[in-house]
């Protein structure tokens, strides 16, 4: 436990200064290329008339795997962070080549683009791939900044269901400033330091991650330990599977509500807050998880995904989706969160996964998982340690995932200043 403190005292001192990259790198300039080269504004013409659209492909997932010897599999989740979490062991065609560097935009639930960041990849579906026809007139990197706010204002402005889709309708509707390419060299040279910095940073907080990932799942191993009992979660927790709602039933207000699809995209290892409310009336005829529970995601895309806990450390009772099961239990909630992130668990649940068109892990298979249980004093050790390295490696208030959050402010703040253009008259 001695080595976590020490790391966690490390990452807590990894604080970069705070640097002014835009001003450094000469935005006056770029004012003076504009009164040289469009003094009258600029052209606004329609993207994809400069602009490529490579649509994704829908891929076989009898084929997916974890096998890090296959060729990345590229997913919506993966647009932002520009890492595969899946890979691909059947045929592919090569015009679903992605490679580091492309722009890459998620069309369904949020619009986000992104830049692949690591070896070639292929694209899956309901993702499509951006690059210029002719970098003379359009640069990658100008669409690369431009970009991002056009596709979160779509986002923004489309209507749907539980999940928004992003339409190719809307793809070819888009109209951009195109100044002349000097104009753009130098806004992307600019902006592009920002990425550079944020990739530092990132790279930072990826090894942060791994440390914590690898001392997580040393320490919850209790390799040695003959006074750790290994028992079957069924055993130290009842386990019932929760009922269903969908997400038009979700209100800004009334009794909290876990949905299965929140608790990958928003909730960490605890919540004492969620992200939605049900109708009292609609909540009576549901199941609830108590202030202590902890709930576990039982569906998802494929076997990799499923069974991440969120421990519910609110002060009253809150529904569950019947994508979830609710672990009721005497043991320490954030223990057993965090448990249940380890290498150790997700192997065994791997057994139990049912795969179709949606994964799904029984509440029967959920019970066979063997969880270590040492004392409660010990269980409310190993929580603390864990949380610290948690927060200073996932929480935007503090460490790195905040100085990340700073910079992303401050590169949005200049981008915006950047990229607006007075239009040429006709």
């Amino acid at each position: 436990m001695g080595k976590i403190d020490e790391l966690t005292n490390e990452a807590s001192a990894m604080q970069k200064p705070v640097s002014d990259i835009a001003e450094r790198g000469g935005s006056g300039a770029i004012a003076q290329l504009i009164q040289q080269y469009c003094p009258d504004g600029v052209e606004y013409v329609k993207f994809v008339d400069y602009a490529f659209v490579q649509y994704g492909c829908p891929f076989d997932a009898s084929h997916f795997t974890d096998d890090r010897t296959y060729i990345p599999l590229i997913r919506i989740r993966d647009v932002l962070s520009g890492k595969a979490g899946t890979y691909y062991t059947g045929e592919y065609s090569n015009e679903y080549i992605v490679k580091k560097g492309d722009i890459l935009v998620g069309m369904d639930g949020n619009f986000n683009l992104g830049i692949w960041n690591d070896v070639d990849g292929l694209l899956n579906q309901r993702v499509c791939k951006l690059y210029t026809k002719d970098n003379n007139k359009l640069l990658d990197g100008f669409i690369k900044h431009y970009m991002g706010p056009v596709f979160r204002k779509i986002e923004e402005s489309t209507a749907g269901g539980s999940v928004k889709h992003l339409s190719a309708k809307a793809i070819n509707s888009i109209i951009i400033p195109l100044p002349p390419l000097p104009v753009q060299e130098a806004i992307v040279n600019i902006l592009d330091r920002f990425a550079v910095y944020a990739a530092e940073l990132q790279a930072e907080l990826q090894a942060r991650q791994q440390q914590y990932n690898y001392y997580r799942d040393t320490l919850l191993s209790f390799e040695g330990r003959e006074d750790v009992q290994w028992k079957k979660l069924g055993e130290v927790a009842s386990i019932k599977t929760g009922r269903r709602f969908v997400r038009t039933d979700i209100r800004e207000s009334g009794v909290p509500c876990f949905h299965y699809g929140d608790i990958y995209t928003y909730y960490g290892l605890t919540a004492t807050k969620t992200k939605g409310y049900l109708d009292a009336e609609l909540a009576s005829k549901l199941r609830f998880a108590q202030p202590n529970d902890v709930v576990v995601v039982c569906a998802g895309e494929n076997d990799m995904d499923i069974g991440v806990g969120v421990a519910w450390l609110g002060d009253e009772p809150a529904v569950i989706h019947d994508a979830c099961c609710i672990l009721h239990h005497e043991q320490n909630p954030r223990y057993i969160s965090h448990f249940l992130r380890t290498h150790n668990y997700h192997l065994q649940m791997k057994r139990y996964v049912k795969n179709g068109k949606i994964s799904s892990l029984p509440a029967s298979g959920l019970a066979e998982a063997l969880i270590p249980i040492p004392s409660l004093e010990e269980q409310e050790k190993i929580a603390n340690i864990l949380d610290r390295f948690d927060t200073l490696t996932n929480d935007l208030s503090q460490g790195l995932p905040a100085e990340i959050e700073a910079r992303q402010q401050q590169y949005e703040y200049y981008r915006d200043k950047l990229l607006t253009f007075k239009k040429k008259e006709a």
